[in-house]
């Protein structure tokens, strides 16, 4: 990880004709064609992984066992998520609305999530991120992640608050269902007409086709463990992969001026790991990269992150990246440190040192 101090600024203009430079280099390269190759074995052995579990289901029959399936359904999850996140991106086909309707499909029939919840969403996020007021993943949730919101914290909230970098990881057991819950909403109360009329059903398809069978199959109390597990470790594992990204990064002011180039970079960590990594995160260990050439496939990332890592240490801008295990520990660490914003302001000095 760096220990350069983040600059407060750099120049806009000698930044900005920086990353022409660096976007030309990058396009000359070839990292910016399509993976089809890739994508192609990836979506298949998705598939094989799906007919794997069911298989595994009906092969225990009445067993707890079944609770290792709903695990790895979990994971199967996520890692679709993973796919629709890239379709999102218009990364994987060759035209803009053949990704679209992928990942429409992906995230509302195969996941339960709304796709146009989450464009929205990811795209504001991706425009600001880490800028106060703008990006929507430092917005005050049952976490908060600025100061600020920490301070204004009432009642149970606050009491989570205070605890939240311990308590983040285990909230997240609950992710999963604040995912679904939050689609619907949007759906609901925020969509339009022809989006509620295309993802409500898509997404009430995914429950039909997940959960009948589930219920219908095995016995009453195993089925709603089934999906408990299952719920537990899609929202964990979702969690552990987009928190190292940008939590405990550096926070863009509302008003304050930062380049394209140094904006996405200075908010973003990236993870080592290489391939298994990639895997395991879906090509967000590379967020550096992924943030500055979104519509890059996975497979180039990886080659991308030289090129870029050379670049910004020839400008001075700060490069960081750590190991997945150090920056689940920066985000716990930062996590703590906005939540004592919310402490009592009578706590005594060596309470507080403590907590810090």
């Amino acid at each position: 990880m760096s220990t350069q101090p983040y600059p407060a600024s750099f120049p806009l203009n000698r930044m900005t004709s920086s990353f022409a430079e660096l976007s030309a280099t990058v396009r000359e390269t070839g990292l910016l064609r399509r993976s089809y190759t890739f994508y192609s074995v990836y979506g298949a052995v998705l598939l094989l992984a799906l007919g794997g579990i069911v298989t595994g289901v009906l092969l225990l029959g009445d067993s707890w066992l079944q609770l290792l399936m709903a695990a790895a359904l979990g994971v199967w999850f996520t890692q679709v998520a993973f796919l629709g996140h890239e379709a999102s991106h218009r990364t994987v086909l060759a035209s803009g609305p053949a990704n679209d309707r992928l990942g429409r499909f992906l995230s509302t029939v195969l996941v339960g999530i709304s796709h146009q919840w989450w464009m929205r969403k990811h795209t504001r996020h991706h425009g600001n991120p880490n800028r106060v007021g703008k990006d929507p993943d430092i917005e005050k949730d049952t976490i908060s992640f600025l100061e600020d919101d920490a301070a204004v914290a009432r009642g149970p909230i606050r009491w989570i608050t205070q605890r939240q970098g311990w308590l983040f990881f285990p909230l997240l057991t609950l992710e999963g269902l604040n995912l679904h819950y939050r689609s619907v909403a949007s759906l609901v109360t925020g969509g339009t007409r022809r989006e509620r009329w295309i993802e409500l059903p898509s997404i009430a398809l995914h429950f039909a086709l997940y959960l009948v069978p589930v219920f219908w199959f095995l016995p009453l109390g195993m089925a709603f463990a089934f999906v408990g597990v299952q719920m537990a470790v899609f929202g964990v594992y979702m969690g552990a992969s987009f928190a190292p990204n940008h939590k405990g990064m550096r926070i863009i002011g509302r008003d304050e001026r930062v380049d394209f180039l140094s904006k996405q970079v200075l908010t973003s960590r990236n993870i080592r790991g290489g391939w298994t990594m990639s895997i395991l995160m879906g090509g967000l260990n590379y967020q550096i990269e992924h943030h500055l050439f979104p519509s890059m496939a996975r497979p180039h990332l990886a080659r991308a992150r030289e090129i870029v890592r050379e670049h910004c240490a020839t400008l001075g801008v700060p490069y960081t990246e750590t190991s997945l295990i150090e920056s689940y520990a920066i985000v716990i660490r930062y996590l703590n440190r906005v939540g004592l914003a919310a402490r009592d302001p009578f706590d005594c000095p060596e309470r507080v040192a403590m907590g810090r």
